[in-house]
């Protein structure tokens, strides 16, 4: 019976970890790390201007600070751009030197508020275009993993070891069993939380793993609001080696000490804590974290003192306890998800739902082998029934290994952004323009997805010189879904600019985007480029 349990249990590790790592591929293969939206540019993205701007701005959803900004030159010479603002969310940046004729490319590199990096990059061009310089940026597999698993083993420091020298000290009484174990989660902690400090710095620079031993990497780090996770998380796993090694009298006040300092670690920086509004979220994260600690580090001191038949009151203290943590634990966790991911069907269609999904079935899983425990078991594992005692301490086995599962599942969402940011980028236009030698123009659509849309124009001479048009229409087609040419007539509101209201794009892709401009009663100008809609 043992055999197959132990077969049982190595099946279920070994499966869990072949669909975590599956999970973390699939969820990592977009480059787009965005967790603060790049909202608006200027100069826009493709724009052509008569001549060199003195500064640029980028605006986002949600303050940042800058980390690397480079302007690429058309012959591919990177200028690093060191003299910027930071105006609310908008970051305005010195151009130091006038610019040649030919496409340049503006490569930003910011951290967001919940503490992870976000990059991308802008084309313009002075005169006429040309052909871009290269400025990509390849997904860093090995730092991504490392980053993954300083996570997991982070979390592990945290919830088993803190949360078990809590246990030990409140709820265990005078039996230690599972303090070796506890102590050695501690110290898997206190190493990773400083590795996934450097970790942070390389992912936040760009850099490469090789570069983790340069200062400036270790200074990023710290920079960020992840440093303030690392710091109090060094403090809480600190105070449970305390409560461990310490005075007995003192077990408790550090162990209580530590479990708040795990939840006060996971508030000071990641996605829920960084979402609005911030007075509930961060609480709820603090709520949250300490609860998991609660929960996850009784399980295998209690399994351990099970087995050694001295769990009588560490198991009536545990089972007295968790229903209300439980209760407040799933209270939050409820709280902080539709927070995150605001409509059901991002649970399906983005890769933090889908993380979400693979979590919420885990946590059925485990709370009906917890309600199993709590109902079924414990009260004749408590009258002394050893073959009972032997079946809950192989059930919380079990549920030691779906939580280390669940920890794995929240360290991917590190590499996705919620549904919440990925709304506020949705809600933002996309921007074309628009260069022929008649005539040019700025359009935008709002939002840039594919649904009721608004289109705005500025119409220029090609040369950049008004063009006092006598009217406009919107032409728009998508030959590949055999949808023909949309046209909408433009009005001129007296802003300078033409629109086109109540639009309707039905599906997402790359359009054709045509403006027919009439002159004057005699000549037209068409001008069209390509335009991308959003899902």
């Amino acid at each position: 019976m043992v055999d197959t349990t132990s077969k049982f249990v190595g099946w279920i590790a070994g499966g869990l970890l072949a669909l975590l790592m599956a999970l973390i591929v699939i969820t990592s293969t977009s480059q787009a790390f965005a967790h603060a939206a790049l909202i608006k540019t200027d100069p826009s993205d493709g724009a052509v201007l008569a001549q060199t701007p003195k500064q640029f701005s980028l605006t986002f959803s949600e303050p940042v600070s800058p980390l690397v900004l480079t302007l690429v030159k058309p012959d591919g010479t990177p200028v690093p751009l060191t003299s910027f603002r930071l105006s609310d969310q908008t970051v305005e940046i010195d151009n130091p030197q006038a610019l040649k004729t030919g496409t340049h490319v503006l490569s930003w590199r910011v951290i967001s508020a919940d503490g992870h990096p976000v990059g991308g990059s802008l084309l313009f061009s002075i005169g006429a275009p040309s052909e871009p310089p290269a400025a990509s940026e390849a997904v860093d597999w090995p730092l991504r993993s490392a980053i993954w698993i300083g996570k997991v083993f982070l979390y592990t420091g945290l919830f088993f070891g803190v949360g078990g020298a809590f246990a030990l000290a409140w709820l265990a009484g005078e039996g230690r069993a599972g303090q070796r174990f506890v102590a050695a989660a501690i110290l898997c902690g206190l190493m990773a939380a400083p590795l996934s400090l450097g970790f942070q710095g390389l992912d936040a620079l760009g850099a490469p793993l090789s570069h983790l031993a340069q200062p400036v990497i270790w200074r990023t780090g710290l920079g960020t609001s992840f440093g303030w996770t690392v710091l109090v998380a060094l403090i809480a796993l600190g105070l449970g080696l305390l409560s461990l090694a310490g005075p007995r009298v003192a077990a408790k006040p550090f162990g209580l000490a530590g479990l708040a300092g795990v939840g006060v670690a996971l508030a000071a920086s990641g996605h829920a804590s960084a979402a609005e509004p911030q007075w509930l979220t961060r609480p709820m994260v603090f709520v949250h974290g300490a609860g998991i600690a609660f929960w996850a580090g009784a399980l295998v001191p209690l399994g351990l003192a099970l087995k050694r038949q001295t769990a009588d009151a560490f198991l009536r203290r545990f089972s007295s306890a968790i229903l209300p943590v439980v209760a407040v634990l799933a209270a939050a966790g409820v709280v902080l998800a539709v927070i995150q991911v605001q409509t059901p069907l991002a649970l399906i269609g983005t890769a933090y739902g889908r993380l979400l999904l693979v979590k919420l079935a885990l946590l059925v899983f485990l709370f009906t082998l917890a309600a199993v425990n709590r109902w079924k078991l414990t009260a004749s594992a408590e009258a002394g029934s050893t073959e009972v005692q032997r079946r809950l301490t192989r059930s919380i086995g079990v549920e030691t290994l779906i939580v280390l599962a669940i920890f794995g599942v929240a360290a991917g969402w590190r590499f996705t952004p919620p549904p919440r940011a990925l709304a506020i980028a949705a809600a933002q236009p996309v921007s074309v323009h628009i260069h022929a030698l008649q005539a040019m123009a700025d359009l935008s659509i709002t939002p840039g997805h594919a649904g009721p849309v608004a289109a705005s124009m500025i119409i220029m001479t090609g040369d950049f010189g008004p063009l006092d048009a006598k009217e406009v229409t919107l032409v728009l087609s998508k030959p590949d879904s055999g949808i023909e040419s949309l046209k909408r007539a433009a009005t001129k509101p007296g802003d300078g600019s033409w629109r086109v209201d109540n639009l309707v794009i039905p599906v997402p892709g790359r359009w054709t985007v045509r403006l027919d401009i009439l002159v004057s009663d005699f000549e037209i100008v068409k001008i069209e480029a390509p335009v991308d809609i959003r899902p």
